[in-house]
């Protein structure tokens, strides 16, 4: 199975999804700070990232660019309680692979995380 890091502001937001995806036999590490998620990620290339849009220091869409860098071939799904297109289009430009609406919809994201790591 996938290692997934999960980047959301709200702790407990997080965890419902990491709960969601161990169930389905992926190792997941939840963040609150992107520093300490930006750090996994170069050190780990984790084979999935899921952001937030708002996080606490930098936009969703500025961990996405910085995670690009750090780990190219990680997948990104990008999570949004706010969507607007422009957002949608950015991270897509920016290389996401999926975008989720919160709040979060089981079967969607379970559906997004498959395609997203068969895509990879």
């Amino acid at each position: 199975m996938a290692e997934i890091i999960v980047l959301d502001d709200v702790i407990d937001a997080g965890v419902v999804i990491k709960r969601i995806l161990e169930r389905k036999g992926h190792r997941v590490a939840v963040f609150t700070e992107e520093e300490e998620a930006l750090a996994h990620v170069a050190k780990k290339h984790p084979d999935l990232a899921i952001l937030d849009m708002k996080l606490k220091k930098l936009s969703g869409v500025e961990v996405l660019e910085e995670i690009r860098k750090r780990s190219p071939e990680t997948r990104v799904i990008m999570l949004t309680g706010y969507p607007t297109l422009e957002t949608a289009r950015e991270s897509v430009r920016l290389g996401a692979c999926e975008y989720c609406v919160k709040p979060i919809d089981k079967d969607e994201l379970e559906r997004k995380v498959a395609e997203a790591l068969a895509a990879g």
